[in-house]
C-alpha cells in the first residue's frame, strides 16, 4: 500500500487463556470495571463528573449505544459498564498532539494495534498528511478548509465526492452534513447504518411504512412475551437488561434465539439493586433456542405455522389494517416442516412449544440486531417478524411491536434528519425551498457502492464525519486499496484509528468536540432507538482549545466551499439556528427548539405505534411471502459469523478480555463446536488458517486460535473487526446491500505459521 501502511495490524503473539463462560452478567464486577477504566483514563474528578451527568435530563447523551433512557426519571447512575468505557476513554487525559503523531511515519503507526491507536488519546489540533510526506503535521483550520474547497473545485463531476457519517454525529451536524453533500451536487451519503440496520429499515418500510421500531421503553413493562433474536444485550446494550428484567418481574416471559447462549440472557445482577447484587440475580431468558446461523427465517416460519394451526390470528386487525394475508397464510401452510427443522437446527417439538407461547401472546415485542440484519436474506427475515406481529395484531397498543435495537447512539437520528443516499422527494423539496440549494435527485452511493466506485477511480474527495470505515467495512484489504485511490480524504474525529492511516493521497484530520465536553454554541440533540429526540449537553472542559464542534466544522467547510451562496452558511451562528432550519424542513420537528428543551425531549410521530396507521402506497400494512433460502455449502466447510467481544464498542477495542464468554488475552480467535474440533483433529489453543469462499474468489487469513464453545455444529464465530477481512465485498443482503458479516462460507486448515 501507499507509504507502506498496513490495512490490518501485524499478527502478534497472543497468550490465549480459555475459561468458562460467566453465568451472571453485570453485578459487582461490572461496577468495578466501570470505575477502573474511568480512573485509569480520566482521573477521579473527571470520572465522577462524567458519571454523574451522563444520560441525565440536563447532561450529555452517552456516546455508546442508542438504548433509551426512562421518559420520566433518571437513576443515580444512568449508564452501563460499556457506556462507562465509552465516555471514560473520550474524557481521557491522554493527548494525541501533532508532535506525538508526527514523531512516527504513518507506516510505523500502522504497526500499532487498533487498541494501541485509540489509547494515544484525544486529537488536539488539525493535521495534514501531504501527498509527498509520510508524517502528519499541524495545519491551521482556515488552511484545512481551503484545501477542501480547492478539492471540490477540481471535481469533474459532483458524484466524485463522498460524505460518510458515523452514528455518533448529532442531529444538527448530520443535517448540515447532508445539506453540504447536496450543495456539492450529490446524494453520496453512505453511513454506518448501511452496515448494520439498513436491512431493518428496508424491510419495515415495505411492511409497515416506517423503517424504525414501534415500541417505547415503557412497553417492556407491559409485554407478556419478548423474543430477543440475534442479539447480545449484555455486551452491546447492557441497559436493555433492566427492561427485560422488568418484563420478568411483571409476569412476562423472555425467549432468547441465538447461535450462542450469551451470559446476559441467563442471569443479570442489577448494579443499582442491592438485593440483586447480594443475591443470585434475575433469570432473563426462560428458554434459549440455539438456532443455526442463518436459520432464523425457518424458525420464524415454524412459529407462524403453529399460530395458523391454532387459529390465533387477530382477524379483525388483519382485515382492517393489512393486505396480503391470505397469500401469506397459504405460503406458510405449504412450508415443509422437515426443511424448517433442518435449517433452524431446532426440533419440531421445541418449535411447536415456543410457537404456542408466541400464538397465545396478547402483547409481544420482537427485538433483534446484527444477528438478523447481516445475511443475504436479511430483509426477508425481518419481514417474517413483521408478518408474525401483524397476524396477531401487535401494533398500536402498549407492550407490543417491533424493536430493532440500534447500535451507535444517534445512527437512527442521522437517518431521520437526512443522512440518506436515496432521500424522498418530499424531503428534498422542503430542503430546496428553505435553503435555496438545488437538491440533486439522483440516488447516491451506499457504503459498499462507495468502495466499489473508489476501486474504479470514480471518487476523488472523501470526507468522514466520525467513524472508522477502514476497520468497520467488509473486505478490509480491498477497502484500503479503494481509499488509497482517492485524492483527498478528510476525517472529523476525536481519537486516532486506522482510517487516519489508510488515506487518500492527501489526508486531513479535523479534531472535534466529544459528547462529554462543553460546546460554546449550546447543546445538541440525538434520537434514541425508540424515536425520542432529546438534548445532550457536555460538562467538562474540552481536550484542547483548538477543538470545534461538528456543526461548526461543517458550517465552516460550507462557507469555504460556497462563499457566494445561495445558502448562507455564516447565518448558522449557533445550534438553535440549525434546529430552526430543521424544523422547517422535516415533519415532526415543529417547534424543535422549544420541545428539545423539555425534560426528556419529545417523541417523533410513529404511525404503527401511535395509530396504528401505515405510510404505505396502499395505506395498509403488507404481508410478504418469502421462500426459505438455499443453505447448502460445500462439504468440509463452515459458516462463520462475526461478533463483538465484551471489551469493545464497534471498532474501538478497550481490552483483550471477553470475560462473559471466558476468553482472555486474545482477539484473533475462532469459536468452534467441540465435535467439529475432534473431527478436524484440533484442540483448544491450536492455530488454524481461515479461507473464505465467494464464487471463484478466496480470501486467506492466517493464525486464528481455536476456542471450544457451545455453538451449533458447522458454525464458527470470530471477532469483528479482525474477521472483516474475510467478508467478500460482493456478498451483501438482497434489497439493503448490507455486508453479510453473519454468513461467511469458510474452510479451515492447520496454520502455516507464516
Amino acid at each position: 500500500m501507499a507509504r507502506g501502511v498496513r490495512a490490518q495490524p501485524p499478527i502478534k503473539e497472543e497468550k490465549l487463556r480459555i475459561g468458562s463462560p460467566k453465568k451472571v452478567a453485570a453485578g459487582f464486577t461490572g461496577v468495578q470495571k466501570s470505575f477502573a477504566i474511568g480512573l485509569s483514563e480520566a482521573g477521579l474528578m473527571r470520572t465522577i463528573k462524567t458519571m454523574r451527568t451522563v444520560n441525565k435530563f440536563d447532561g450529555y447523551d452517552c456516546p455508546g449505544c442508542a438504548w433509551p433512557d426512562p421518559d420520566d426519571h433518571r437513576s443515580g447512575f444512568e449508564f452501563c459498564e460499556n457506556g462507562a468505557k465509552a465516555f471514560a476513554t473520550e474524557a481521557t487525559k491522554k493527548r494525541a498532539t501533532p508532535e506525538l503523531i508526527g514523531s512516527k511515519t504513518v507506516s510505523q503507526l500502522s504497526e500499532m494495534s487498533d487498541m494501541e491507536l485509540d489509547k494515544l488519546g484525544r486529537i488536539t489540533h488539525p493535521m495534514i498528511l501531504r501527498e509527498d510526506s509520510d508524517r502528519y503535521e499541524e495545519i491551521d483550520w482556515d488552511d484545512a478548509f481551503s484545501i477542501i474547497s480547492e478539492a471540490r473545485q477540481e471535481l469533474n463531476d459532483p458524484r466524485e465526492a463522498v460524505l460518510y457519517t458515523s452514528g455518533r454525529t448529532s442531529n444538527e451536524a448530520a443535517f448540515l452534513w447532508g445539506t453540504l453533500a447536496r450543495q456539492f451536487g450529490t446524494n453520496n451519503l453512505p453511513d454506518c447504518s448501511n452496515m448494520c440496520h439498513e436491512s431493518s429499515g428496508h424491510a419495515l418500510g415495505g411492511s409497515i411504512g416506517i423503517g424504525k421500531g414501534t415500541v417505547k421503553l415503557s412497553c417492556f413493562d407491559e409485554a407478556d412475551l419478548i423474543l430477543v433474536i440475534g442479539q447480545n444485550p449484555g455486551t452491546n446494550h447492557p441497559r436493555m437488561l433492566t427492561a427485560l428484567s422488568n418484563c420478568k418481574k411483571n409476569g412476562g416471559s423472555v425467549i432468547s434465539i441465538n447461535p450462542l447462549e450469551e451470559t446476559a440472557m441467563k442471569k443479570f445482577k442489577h448494579p443499582q439493586n442491592p438485593l440483586q447484587m447480594l443475591g443470585t440475580g434475575t433469570q432473563i431468558a426462560d428458554e434459549h433456542l440455539p438456532v443455526r446461523i442463518g436459520g432464523d427465517a425457518a424458525l420464524l416460519q415454524g412459529f407462524a405455522k403453529v399460530m395458523l394451526e391454532r387459529g390465533n390470528v387477530d382477524r379483525s386487525f388483519v382485515e382492517e389494517h393489512t393486505i396480503g394475508f391470505e397469500d401469506w397464510k397459504k405460503h406458510i401452510e405449504s412450508a415443509d416442516w422437515e426443511e424448517i427443522v433442518s435449517q433452524s437446527g431446532i426440533g419440531k417439538e421445541r418449535i411447536e412449544h415456543i410457537g404456542r407461547n408466541v400464538s397465545k401472546s396478547k402483547r409481544m415485542i420482537v427485538c433483534w440486531a446484527m444477528g438478523l440484519t447481516q445475511h443475504k436474506n436479511s430483509v426477508a427475515v425481518i419481514q417474517e417478524i413483521a408478518n408474525l406481529l401483524l397476524a396477531a395484531g401487535h401494533f398500536g397498543k402498549p407492550g407490543a411491536g417491533a424493536c430493532p435495537v440500534r447500535g451507535h447512539s444517534n445512527v437512527q437520528g442521522d437517518r431521520t434528519v437526512g443522512i440518506n443516499h436515496h432521500p424522498s422527494e418530499d424531503f428534498l423539496s422542503a430542503c430546496e425551498k428553505e435553503t435555496g440549494i438545488e437538491m440533486p435527485r439522483e440516488r447516491g452511493y451506499d457504503a459498499v457502492e462507495f468502495i466499489q466506485a473508489a476501486l474504479e477511480d470514480r471518487v476523488r474527495l472523501y470526507m468522514s464525519m466520525g467513524g472508522n470505515l477502514v476497520s468497520a467495512m467488509s473486505d478490509t484489504e480491498r477497502v484500503a486499496e479503494a481509499i488509497g485511490n482517492i485524492d483527498l480524504s478528510v476525517q472529523i474525529s476525536t481519537k486516532m484509528n486506522r482510517s487516519h492511516l489508510v488515506t487518500g493521497r492527501t489526508a486531513l484530520i479535523l479534531p472535534c468536540l466529544g459528547r462529554t465536553e462543553k460546546d460554546p454554541s449550546g447543546f445538541v440533540t440525538v434520537e434514541n432507538s425508540m424515536g425520542m429526540v432529546h438534548s445532550s449537553t457536555g460538562s467538562i472542559e474540552p481536550a484542547s482549545h483548538m477543538l470545534l464542534s461538528e456543526p461548526e466544522i461543517v458550517r465552516r467547510i460550507g462557507s469555504a466551499c460556497f462563499p457566494e451562496g445561495p445558502f448562507d452558511w455564516q447565518s448558522l451562528s449557533d445550534h438553535d439556528s440549525v434546529r430552526e432550519l430543521i424544523s422547517r424542513c422535516i415533519p415532526g420537528f415543529e417547534d424543535y427548539n422549544t420541545r428539545s428543551r423539555e425534560k426528556g425531549g419529545f417523541y417523533l410521530p410513529n404511525g404503527p405505534r401511535d395509530g396504528p396507521e401505515w405510510d404505505t402506497t396502499s395505506g395498509k400494512a403488507h404481508f410478504f411471502c418469502h421462500d426459505l433460502p438455499e443453505r447448502e455449502i460445500d462439504e468440509g466447510r463452515f459458516v462463520l459469523m462475526t461478533v463483538r467481544s465484551h471489551d469493545q464498542y464497534n471498532t474501538t477495542i478497550y481490552g483483550m478480555d471477553d470475560r462473559y464468554r471466558g476468553i482472555y488475552n486474545a482477539r484473533r480467535i475462532v469459536m468452534m463446536n467441540e465435535v467439529d474440533m475432534s473431527k478436524m483433529g484440533v484442540t483448544g489453543g491450536d492455530e488454524v488458517d481461515i479461507t473464505s469462499h465467494w464464487g471463484d474468489r478466496e480470501i486467506h487469513s492466517e493464525r486464528w486460535k481455536v476456542v471450544p464453545y457451545d455453538i451449533p455444529r458447522g458454525n464458527l464465530c470470530s471477532y469483528f473487526p479482525e474477521a472483516n477481512v474475510l467478508v467478500p465485498l460482493e456478498s451483501t443482503a438482497e434489497g439493503s446491500n448490507t455486508p453479510t458479516s453473519k454468513w461467511i462460507e469458510v474452510s479451515l486448515s492447520p496454520s502455516s505459521g507464516s
